[in-house]
């Protein structure tokens, strides 16, 4: 995430103000009392007829559904929506800057399995820039835990995408970004082609086998973080292509809907934000984060756990790590963080989850915002504009583009007794997909044309026998000390 200062600053801030409480304030409790939430728009139970499933599939394909559709106007008669999908509990969590095949290029070999899209073995981009221009730059195991930072910027991950090509990830990366101890060595380009296998990160490995992945699963755009995160809650970055806040003055509460959040909120579905420091959130609503739904609902990770132990979760959580903090013993992934660091987080989070009263019907969804710059080999597909807000660009990016495509892949795991143990999905999702499960499951309309044409990941579950309902046992990872204490050598600022 390259860092637009004065808006870091801002987001950072809300970090304390967001988990602050006065006793002024209303309750923070999930079940926050309903007469203070808006009505839920009586359109949003209107009659609908649902296309047969051949004819929703072509609907998506032809971008032909809207904002403000149901999903079952969207979605095809054999797929399940709202009363008729077991999940009383959602939860979600994104992490921060990692290609699929940066994580999961070895997991055909881990689970002896060929049907995974992976990168060959053999996998090179060209040093088009450097030491030896020409160069192959091989697809390599990471010599270490954590790395410098990588070009995941929106002129950038045009550059890696090539219209298709995918050989721009040694070029963009070539003495991008400024070692804290002055080594150039640390900012050559081979870096964004390391990857990491079951030796580095068992936990995600053994999670990934176990319950049920997407390998097609891409970020929403061709750019960096603050975007893509938009995409999760609102299906829309309003026009960004960079990290900066957007322009909500025409999204008033509950007048007009920005994201699933509020949505959410006038169908009185109770929900939380939970994490230290600020939440993703918090990119899209600036300031305004902190009391558009009067009363306070961001709040701290040990809450998230103490709730999920004793089955106080609300409906649906959004969970984040340490974001907008970086370093090397940070835990949301982002380089130069240790990725062991993150797994332990996340490993957290699962084991609440498992052992939670709520398990039999949770769904946890685990994803990573972009790619970070790390190497993917599949070209990212066209995708629905979601609106006609005009594009933003950086003062001096000359790129120029749309929102017509999805952006790099990026890992992506269900967790949930529904799960199907240790499948593939095959089909296209990206982070709108989630925003339109929630809107599936609770009956919400679409934000925009993306989450209306979106596949809402129904094929990884099977609501008819779940399998998973003894959670299956996951050893607890483990931080390799020597790693660490390297990370934080190399990349801690003096």
């Amino acid at each position: 995430m390259k860092r637009n200062t004065t808006a870091l600053a801002l987001f950072s801030s809300l970090a304390f103000f967001a988990c602050k409480s006065t006793p002024d304030e209303p309750a923070a409790d999930a079940g926050a009392d309903v007469d203070l939430r808006p009505p839920t728009p009586p359109e949003w139970d209107r009659p609908v007829t649902r296309p047969s499933d051949g004819d929703a599939v072509a609907g998506h394909a032809s971008c032909k559904y809207a904002a403000g559709a149901m999903p079952a106007e969207t979605l095809g008669t054999s797929v399940p929506v709202d009363k008729d999908i077991p999940i009383d509990t959602v939860v979600v969590v994104m992490m921060e800057n990692r290609s699929f095949d940066h994580y999961f290029a070895h997991l055909n070999k881990f689970a002896k399995r060929t049907d995974i899209e992976s990168a060959p073995d053999n996998a090179t981009n060209p040093e088009k820039t450097g030491a030896t221009p020409g160069a192959s730059i091989p697809f390599v195991h990471a010599p270490h835990l954590c790395t410098l930072d990588t070009n995941h910027e929106w002129s950038g991950t045009h550059v890696q995408w090539d219209d298709g090509k995918m050989d721009g990830f040694v070029e963009t990366n070539e003495g991008w970004g400024t070692p804290p101890n002055g080594d150039p060595t640390l900012a050559k380009g081979d870096r964004a082609m390391y990857y990491y296998d079951e030796r580095d990160i068992p936990f995600y490995y053994n999670l990934a086998s176990t319950f049920a992945i997407a390998d097609h699963y891409h970020s929403s755009i061709l750019g960096p973080t603050w975007p893509n995160r938009m995409y999760l809650l609102a299906a829309t970055s309003f026009g960004m292509t960079f990290n900066g806040f957007p322009d909500l003055s025409t999204y008033t509460f509950p007048e007009k809907d920005s994201s699933v959040l509020d949505e959410l909120e006038k169908r009185h579905v109770s929900w939380n934000l939970y994490g230290e420091g600020t939440s993703g959130a918090a990119v899209i609503y600036n300031v305004s984060f902190l009391n558009r739904w009067s009363r306070t609902v961001k709040l701290p990770f040990t809450d998230f756990l103490a709730s999920a132990s004793d089955g106080s979760l609300p409906q649906v959580s959004v969970v984040d790590a340490h974001i907008a903090a970086e370093g090397p013993a940070q835990n949301d992934e982002h380089p130069p963080a240790d990725v062991q660091v993150g797994q332990k987080f996340m490993s957290d989070v699962v084991h609440a989850l498992m052992k939670s009263p709520k398990w039999a019907h949770t769904a946890l969804f685990i994803t990573w915002d972009e790619h970070g710059g790390f190497y993917d080999h599949v070209a990212p597909p066209a995708a629905c504009a979601p609106d006609a807000i005009p594009t933003k660009f950086e003062p001096n990016d000359t790129t120029g583009g749309k929102f017509d495509h999805l952006g790099v892949r990026v890992p992506f795991i269900l967790v949930s007794p529904y799960a199907k143990p240790g499948y593939v999905g095959h089909a296209v999702y990206d982070h709108s997909s989630i925003a339109r499960f929630i809107q599936t499951k609770f009956k919400l309309p679409a934000l925009t044309a993306r989450d209306a044409n979106a596949d809402p990941l129904m094929d990884l579950f099977d609501f008819s026998s779940p399998k998973l309902l003894t959670p299956p046992n996951l050893a607890e990872p483990t931080i390799d000390q020597a790693e660490l204490d390297y990370c934080k050598k190399t990349y801690a600022k003096p």
